[in-house]
């Protein structure tokens, strides 16, 4: 049974059944009466009135439980004066002994514990069941009739609505158990995230130093031109790869966010930049961008970069001999990104074909949708394969407002 408001109208199906029972109950009134009608100065129907009275107070019994708890005190006083001072006014002269209490008094009774305070309704209670059994004139029909029709319906509707509400403190400290475990796991994981970023910042870093210190000493004292470049290259290609490890361990240990700190905004790069390094390796690689670059965040624009990233390193590792093509289109409705290219002429090579994680898509994917854009990934009909990216001008917060 669900949980009722003091003070708020039932819901359809409780007032469906609420319905049926003040119906059930005028119909046993009915009967009664004509089984025997008063015969008071009111009139035969007067009785009748009164017990239809309290049937239809049951429809308000979770709107008004004070004055639906009032009219039952009331009908009672009123019935047992009758019988008492003037048979036959409100209730039949010759059947007194079961017409005490209204007929519906047990159904409101059983109804009060949900809107009403305990202590209040025991009163109500109380005050019914003296009504009711007449303990200053006990009889064999009279006092279990009472006892039935009040003190029985109040001991079983406490006993349930105290069941209820220890199940609702079982179930709401069992969800505030699981949650503080979500907290605690999280917690955990967080530190386990750490704790990985600092071991991958130890060990990548100081090998990618060692790597940079001596392509610079190559290029110091190698007299070879070429020698010289390639060493610059791969000096240059090796701090930019601690750059972005940086910004990597820095997510790791902060947390999920792809936004760099504010207070050090790192420098969005180029695709362009991406499309040169390409073309020195040896894949041709066009590239096509239209619109102002300026339309769109520095997150979106961070996140288009790795998509051509992805997508070029993948050409070099499993097509090579292939032609790329690079297309940015940037417009007021945020950026759209696509790579393609053919099919690769030469074997790919199994070193470089096995060196990544396998999860480079998956994790863009996720990326992507982390600033609320859209990835497409898949082979082109006439060989080679595509990646495309719809992304937003601005990556939408929790409040609603770009960013």
């Amino acid at each position: 049974m669900s949980e009722v408001r003091r003070g708020t109208w039932p819901r359809p199906a409780e007032m469906g059944w609420l319905l049926t029972a003040a119906l059930l109950f005028a119909g046993l009134d009915f009967a009664l009466h004509w089984a025997g009608p008063t015969s008071g100065a009111f009139g035969p129907y007067a009785g009748l009135a009164l017990r239809l009275a309290c049937d239809l107070s049951l429809l308000a019994v979770f709107r008004f439980p004070d004055a639906v708890a009032g009219v039952l005190v009331v009908a009672s006083l009123a019935m047992l004066a009758s019988d008492l001072f003037w048979p036959g006014l409100l209730v039949p002269a010759d059947q007194p002994s079961l017409m005490t209490v209204p007929t519906v008094t047990p159904v409101v009774l059983s109804q009060l514990p949900r809107v009403m305070d305990r202590r209040q309704l025991l009163w109500i209670g109380g005050v019914l069941a003296v009504l009711a059994t007449r303990p200053w004139d006990p009889a064999w029909n009279t006092t279990p009739f009472g006892l039935l029709s009040t003190a029985l319906p109040v001991a079983v509707a406490l006993y349930f609505e105290a069941r209820r509400q220890l199940l609702r403190s079982l179930r709401d400290r069992a969800e505030r158990a699981e949650r503080e475990q979500h907290l605690l796991a999280e917690r955990a994981r967080a530190e386990e995230r750490r704790r990985l970023a600092g071991e991958m910042h130890d060990v990548v870093t100081h090998r990618l130093s060692l790597m940079v210190l001596h392509a610079g000493a190559l290029g110091v004292v190698s007299t070879d031109p070429a020698v010289r470049s390639a060493a610059e290259d791969i000096r240059r290609e090796g701090a930019h790869a601690l750059d972005e490890l940086r910004d990597l361990v820095g997510v790791l240990r902060d947390g999920s966010s792809i936004e760099p700190p504010a207070a050090s905004p790192a420098p969005v790069a180029s695709p362009a930049d991406l499309v040169a390094e390409s073309m020195a390796v040896g894949v041709a690689t066009e590239l096509s961008m239209s619109g102002d670059p300026d339309q769109v965040s520095p997150t979106v624009a961070r996140t288009a970069y790795r998509v051509v990233q992805e997508a070029l390193t993948n050409v070099r590792k499993h097509a090579p001999g292939s032609a790329a093509a690079v297309s940015l289109r940037y417009h007021s409705g945020g950026l759209d990104v696509f790579v393609t290219n053919t099919r690769g002429c030469l074997p790919p090579d199994p070193t470089l074909a096995g060196s990544g994680s396998g999860a480079g898509l998956s994790g863009l994917r996720q990326r992507v949708e982390l600033v609320g854009g859209q990835l497409e990934s898949g082979p082109e009909p006439g060989g080679g394969f595509r990646v495309g990216a719809i992304l937003p001008a601005y990556v939408p917060t929790t409040e609603g407002a770009p960013r």
